[in-house]
């Protein structure tokens, strides 16, 4: 296991600031600008060009200060910025995901920004997504995208169906699902077999993989099977899509459904752009989207995404000082507003949800459901806890494990990533 790296240490370190992506490898000069290494993990291209826009708008109103920008892909960054951060240096900023951002901060690679340039606005910013950039009472990221999970719909199939509102409830949604499939012929939901896509029937249960708190393991309680339960029951029955236990499940339930061939699915706002280039949703005003349904306790609930912009604890102060200014920029009401109107994805702080932002009825309806999202415990490991659970939901959508056998094999697995708590 790698050691963690203290922030003094490092800054102080000279052999490790020459070999830093902040450090003499990226061209600096004593006399000359400083230049950031900016990893990136967003779509290279949907959202990417946006972004470069940005750094060279930057760069023109910081004449001393160039940004090298690295488009990595996200199903690599974490890995890497790991590797990189524990062994000869990391980049200057990394677009991190929410989840990563406590087991960075734990392992001392980020650099705790309270009271910094980069959260000048904290205020500005919605609380629970600061507290998502939090790790032992200090922040470690300043939040730059935000998502959560909503039922999104097909208003003409809903409607040609007669159903008039959104499902409030998955027993709901289960009887609009028949109805749309007499009425139309076209299935009315499909469902994901993932582990981030079913923690909403946790939520709406009142319950977790996990009890922080408690320092105790809950996926295999009595509460979570019910959930789950629930969860298996809408890949069986009259308009209910059977669960799809191949590679490529994504890609087909998405296609289905921007395409018509499906009436509702669970998804988060980073494919609205990708619903507009559906069949189904040229127009615009056909894509409804409402909070996903609520379970026993009569409140819907879906997990908060997203992702942080964080400074490496290890670049040097000249580096550190230009990457605040950064972050600053990037998270700024202007370049939030500039970044939700060319990608369509949900600004994190209020002021930047202008009446422009809020004419795309995407970002508006998402916009609305952002309340019902609930935000991830501060628990370093628990992104890592959907691991087991892909596994496991997969086998048991595919009916290779019951209900009973695959949570309990969930849960060995997960008291393994958390050996101190308690089954």
């Amino acid at each position: 296991m790698r050691r963690g790296i203290a922030a003094t240490a490092l800054v102080a370190s000279i052999a490790l600031t020459a070999t830093a992506c902040g450090g003499s490898d990226s061209g600096d000069s004593a006399d000359g600008p400083v230049t950031l290494t900016w990893w990136d993990t967003s779509n290279a291209t949907n959202e990417a060009p946006t972004y470069k826009a940005l750094v060279k708008e930057f760069e023109a109103a910081n004449k001393g200060i160039k940004v090298k920008y690295v488009n990595v892909p996200f199903d690599q960054a974490q890995n890497k910025f790991d590797t990189a951060a524990g062994a000869t240096g990391a980049p200057d900023i990394l677009r991190s995901e929410v989840g990563w951002t406590p087991a960075f901060a734990k392992k001392g690679f980020f650099l705790p920004l309270d009271g910094t340039e980069a959260l000048a606005d904290q205020g500005k910013f919605q609380p629970n997504l600061i507290k998502q950039a939090q790790y032992d009472g200090k922040t470690y990221g300043v939040p730059f995208v935000t998502d959560t999970l909503a039922l999104v719909y097909n208003k003409a199939l809903f409607e040609k169906a007669g159903i008039k509102e959104a499902p409030k409830t998955w027993a709901d949604l289960k009887k609009a699902a028949a109805t749309i499939k007499s009425k139309t012929g076209v299935d009315g939901y499909w469902g994901s077999t993932q582990a981030y896509y079913a923690q909403s029937f946790l939520y709406g249960d009142g319950t977790d993989t996990v009890d922080a708190a408690a320092k105790k393991i809950t996926v295999n309680s009595a509460e979570a099977k019910k959930a789950y339960g629930t969860w298996l029951g809408l890949f069986d029955g009259k308009g209910l899509h059977k669960a799809d236990t191949t590679a490529d499940a994504y890609p087909h339930i998405q296609d289905a459904f921007v395409n018509g061939k499906v009436a509702a699915i669970i998804q988060g706002p980073w494919e609205i752009t990708n619903f507009y280039k559906g069949t189904a949703f040229k127009d615009k005003a056909n894509l409804g989207i409402a909070t996903v349904p609520a379970g026993t306790t009569g409140k819907p609930g879906a997990p908060t995404g997203g992702h942080n912009l964080s400074v490496y604890a290890g670049s040097d102060k000249a580096h550190q000082e230009a990457a605040l200014k950064f972050v600053n920029f990037m998270t700024s009401a202007k370049s939030q507003e500039t970044i939700a109107l060319k990608n369509s994805t949900l600004p994190t702080r209020d002021d930047a949800y202008t009446a422009e932002v809020k004419a795309d009825p995407g970002i508006a309806g998402y916009q609305t459901v952002l309340a019902a999202a609930q935000p991830r415990p501060e628990l370093p490991e628990y992104s890592s806890l959907w691991g087991p659970l892909d596994t496991e939901l997969l086998a048991i959508a595919g009916g290779k494990e019951s209900l009973d056998k695959g949570l309990g094999n969930a849960e060995t697995a997960i008291a393994k990533l958390v050996p101190d708590f308690s089954k």
